[in-house]
């Protein structure tokens, strides 16, 4: 029953009355009668705020109205953070977009692993405790090369446990010029520091030799290392060392040769039109002892950190206490798998491997789907906002081919109150995350999968754009 109009606070109806009106049942079924009761708490004690401040509007006491604000609350309460969003950055690998997409079959694999007990740690053929790394080590082999592998959860861990489990308490040679820092101000000299082992830079920052890897050489060195510069370029008057020669070098004085590859390509990349990136297995097949890589970023994985080579000092890094606290879970590992073995049917990779179909897309097929969305947003955004279609140039991101840029095409947008315009679209239900630069806000819709542009226009057509002022 409604409530007479009035604005004085008497005529508030009680939380027991609200609770058993039954245009609150949905709500309490749907949240839960606790969650109900205490949104509904906080809007009574708004409602009664209002009336004190003779701002209470005789509409807002009506039960349905009540009820209906109590539901919103809830909802906004109970959306979830991760938000599926729409990614025209022109950044392909995303960091904090949330990297590689994950392909249907790796999706599948962790939808299965999470319905039912699996085989994790349990040896099925000998019925008795097993390796999780079992789950993907012989598809690492068969893709790198190496002679064994590990899994941890990123790179980083990946670097920390190799060192902590090599060099902890001894000296580790890096060239000054690949002392790089990642996303986070996360910095090789700290990991190195965290993991114990004692930093010892050669060369110069733009120019680094052989013999300033031989002549580091003492009696506490353990390491040689090399990162690769997988988010930065030098250019100019440069020199640096190739992996073989460092590898030699180690190797002539009994040393362990490891290289940190970070994106961690393992196929040759220019064979989907893409810049060359070293491969895991070219780095193996050079010398080095161990590499390390991710699993979410040119591999186009679940985040994840792969440790592959000798078979010794895999067996030495995997009974060193960190692995424990650094290893994947389930989920990651059965999506991992599932990536992996992509990879033994290159012909197909392209159109299987979500990130690397979006890397290779074609220009041409990019700028048709501008032309057929650029009238769709100037009718979303008014006459107030002037769209072009216009040529732009995505990157791979998260660190990998720095200064590669990928021929795109878009939108762009130029009016006043960009800011305005750029928060309304992160607004949507799913939210579309854009670039601001020079005036102009640019939609680049490399990323844009054409299965994926009639859910992009239909949220549009209810776009109300900000006022410019």
């Amino acid at each position: 029953m409604a409530i007479a109009p009035t604005t004085h606070a008497a005529a508030i109806p009680s939380l027991d009355r609200v609770l058993r009106e039954p245009a609150l049942a949905a709500t309490i079924d749907r949240y839960g009668r606790d969650e109900a009761t205490h949104a509904l708490r906080i809007e009574l004690a708004r409602l009664r705020e209002a009336a004190l401040a003779q701002t209470l509007a005789p509409a807002s006491l009506a039960i349905e109205a009540i009820a209906a604000r109590i539901d919103d609350a809830l909802a906004e309460r109970h959306a979830p953070r991760l938000r599926a969003v729409f990614n025209l950055t022109g950044t392909v690998v995303h960091t904090n977009l949330g990297r590689s997409l994950l392909p249907e079959a790796a999706i599948d694999a962790v939808a299965r692993v999470m319905r039912a007990p699996v085989n994790l740690e349990f040896d099925l053929d000998r019925g008795t405790r097993g390796d999780r790394d079992d789950a993907v080590v012989e598809l690492v082999r068969e893709l790198t090369g190496a002679e064994d592998a590990t899994v941890v959860n990123n790179n980083a861990a990946a670097v920390l446990l190799v060192l902590a489990a090599l060099s902890r308490g001894r000296e580790t040679v890096v060239s000054r010029g690949e002392l790089v820092e990642i996303g986070g101000s996360f910095r090789i000299p700290d990991v190195m520091r965290n993991a114990g082992a004692k930093l010892v830079e050669v060369g110069t920052t733009n120019r680094t030799h052989r013999a300033d890897y031989e002549n580091a050489i003492g009696e506490r060195t353990a390491v040689l290392m090399k990162v690769h510069a997988s988010n930065y370029a030098i250019t100019g008057f440069t020199t640096n060392v190739p992996l073989a020669e460092i590898a030699e070098v180690a190797h002539a004085r009994n040393l362990v040769a490891i290289e940190d590859l970070g994106s961690g390509s393992l196929v040759d990349l220019s064979r989907f039109g893409l810049g060359a990136e070293p491969t895991v297995r070219g780095a193996i097949a050079a010398g080095a002892d161990l590499v390390t890589f991710s699993g979410d970023k040119l591999l186009g994985g679940p985040q994840a950190g792969i440790i592959a080579g000798r078979a010794d000092l895999v067996a030495r890094i995997k009974k060193h206490p960190l692995r424990r606290a650094l290893r994947p879970d389930k989920l990651t590992l059965a999506a991992l798998e599932a990536v992996l073995a992509l990879y033994r049917d290159p012909e197909r990779l392209a159109e299987r491997l979500p990130s690397l179909r979006q890397l290779s897309r074609d220009e041409a097929s990019i700028r048709a789907q501008a032309e057929r969305l650029q009238p769709v947003l100037a009718q979303a955004f008014g006459r107030r906002y002037e769209t072009a279609t216009a040529a732009m140039a995505s990157q791979v991101g998260s660190g990998a081919l720095p200064v590669d840029r990928l021929p795109s095409h878009g939108i762009a947008v130029r009016g006043a109150g960009l800011a305005k315009l750029e928060a309304a679209l992160r607004a949507l239900p799913r939210p579309v995350i854009g670039r601001v630069a020079d005036k102009t806000l640019w939609l680049d819709l490399r990323c844009l999968d054409e299965s994926d542009e009639a859910a992009f226009v239909a949220q549009l057509s209810s776009f109300e754009p900000p006022p410019s002022r």
